[in-house]
């Protein structure tokens, strides 16, 4: 298999249609390579416009949502990110490519485990990997981005005070098949923003937040 053919094929056919045109983020797409974080019964599909089954009822996310992902943030390279399951840990690398440190949280110890593999023979640094349950915050740190890579039925407030001024979230929000990918920006207490940037479907974030149900 060619695999920059396929790669460039990936980025003009899918990435680019999508709206995903800016040019730090399309080099980025040519220096990560995606195939060698796919799973490796995967790999001869690992530029298709599909998510791919990374186990443990995990995906990995189709290549066109990673990168829009990533260009919506806008990211400098000089800011802190938590990502919300570490998955496959390409999104991983994409991030830390355009970050001063990521903070990646797992869930699953056999998945935290291979992206830790996959990360080291990247070659991919400022990664700090951690192994627990994220679903309604980590720890105590400030980020200047948040990325949830599992959907979630709601998002909880709790998220923003983990925002450093300025700070964005990325979150896939509600029930299937009716949820929307949006970007939360947050200026200050009450000053909260969200843009809906598209609709999809992406498998739940484990022990993800419940809305309160009503009761008869």
């Amino acid at each position: 298999m060619d695999f920059e053919q396929a790669r460039f094929n990936m980025v003009e056919q899918q990435i680019r249609t999508w709206d995903v045109l800016n040019p730090d983020v399309l080099d980025l797409l040519f220096k990560v390579k995606r195939e060698d974080f796919v799973p490796p019964e995967h790999r001869a599909l690992a530029f298709a416009d599909l998510e791919l089954p990374l186990g443990d009822g995990q995906a990995m996310w189709a290549p066109k949502m990673e990168a829009r992902v990533v260009q919506e943030l806008e990211l400098n390279g000089n800011e802190s990110i938590l990502e919300i399951g570490t998955g496959s840990g390409y999104l991983t690398a994409l991030l830390a490519s355009r970050a001063s440190e990521v903070t990646s949280v797992e869930i699953t110890p056999r998945l935290q485990n291979l992206a830790r593999a996959k990360l080291a023979r990247a070659g991919i640094g400022r990664v700090r990997l951690e192994l627990g349950d994220a679903a309604r915050g980590w720890g105590k740190g400030r980020y200047d981005a948040i990325v949830l890579t599992g959907s979630t039925p709601v998002l909880p407030d709790h998220w923003h005070e983990q925002l450093t001024p300025g700070g964005r979230i990325f979150a896939v929000v509600g029930d299937a098949p009716a949820m929307t990918a949006r970007l939360i920006r947050w200026s200050g207490p009450d000053a909260v923003s969200s843009r809906d940037l598209f609709e999809t479907v992406i498998a739940p974030l484990t022990n993800a937040p419940q809305p309160e149900r009503f009761v008869f």
